[in-house]
């Protein structure tokens, strides 16, 4: 089959992603084989490719993000079947979605309705499960006192579902980050109930529309660099859930105010324990709640077609930090 490899981290200006053969998944017992037919891109991913090489003599395939149709199921696959309509993620430790097929754990998948095209339910699972993680953890619901939440980079593809949760799913009040007019348009299309500048006084603008203090933020990126605003707009014993804590963060700026750090990883239940049919069980819902009109897909950027040039015009997109949405790859032939 076709895949989208590459062999050492680079830089998109030297992208080396071509279009490969490679030999078919092999399925492990609890697998599903999916045809894939659509992508999301995601800005995570271009970070591993900076940064992530493959063994010698080795090659990666990358994307954990995909909509497709089952083709084969394991024997300890339960619930799916051959042509079954899906979307889900994967594990990063294992190749990914930038393929013609790929092997998947069935408990990150979910059946999505017919009416559901595949662009459109390939922008949910990553923004759905890293945001339910972040925010509702492993008990789907906030942390108690929780009712204003400022959502920080409201709209991108993670803040976008955030705000649609919380609207969906909670009585929270919800503050979202956006610097541009048609990124201060779709922050409030998702369901935010206030927007504000994260480039300017994050405090006096909260201050100026009567809101003193924020029980939670919800930070998407950047949280260095705005932490000493996030700190200060937090109220004694807030709650930070970052998802951007790769580089070095000075914890001890939580703890004048006795705030909690909500770390979050969406791979972690797949790679270090825990409950992973969660994850399956939470897209399921979130399939049930687009049928239902109480979310709606992301996409704001089609791509067509399983090539070098189509990945590389997404990087490009996502790496320029002013993606609004999701960008989605339609997978042909």
């Amino acid at each position: 089959m076709k895949a989208l490899t590459y062999e050492k981290a680079h830089e998109l200006d030297a992208f080396a992603i071509t279009l490969t053969e490679v030999a078919e998944p092999r399925l492990r017992d609890g697998d599903l084989l999916v045809e894939v037919r659509a992508i999301g891109i995601n800005p995570g991913e271009t970070a591993i490719r900076r940064t992530r090489s493959a063994e010698p003599g080795g090659r990666l395939v990358l994307g954990w993000e995909f909509a497709g149709v089952v083709a084969a199921a394991g024997p300890a696959a339960t619930g799916f079947a051959a042509g079954d309509r899906v979307m889900g993620t994967g594990d990063f430790t294992r190749d990914g979605s930038w393929a013609e097929r790929v092997a998947v754990d069935h408990r990150v998948v979910a059946k999505i309705p017919d009416r559901l095209a595949f662009t459109d339910a390939a922008s949910l699972p990553i923004g759905v499960l890293t945001a339910w993680e972040s925010l509702f953890r492993d008990q789907d619901v906030l942390p108690p006192g929780v009712g204003r939440v400022l959502v920080l980079g409201g709209a991108g593809g993670v803040g976008s579902m955030a705000t649609q949760l919380l609207k969906a799913r909670t009585p929270a009040f919800v503050i979202s980050t956006a610097s541009r007019p048609e990124s201060r348009k779709w922050a409030t299309a998702m369901g935010a109930d206030l927007v504000v500048d994260h480039r300017g006084d994050l405090a006096g603008q909260l201050r100026a529309a009567g809101v003193d203090h924020v029980d939670l933020v919800f930070s998407t990126s950047g949280t260095s660099s705005h932490l000493a605003a996030i700190v200060e707009v937090l109220r004694p014993f807030g709650h930070l859930a970052p998802i951007d804590l790769a580089g070095p963060l000075d914890l001890g700026a939580l703890t004048d105010k006795s705030l909690s750090l909500h770390s979050e990883m969406v791979f972690s239940k797949i790679v270090a324990g825990g409950d992973v049919a969660s994850q399956g069980r939470i897209l399921a819902r979130a399939a049930d709640d687009v049928a239902a009109g109480r979310l709606r897909p992301i996409v704001t950027t089609t791509l067509d077609g399983l090539t070098a040039e189509t990945m590389k015009t997404a990087h490009t997109l996502a790496e320029s930090g002013r993606t609004i949405g999701k960008t989605v790859i339609r997978v042909t032939g």
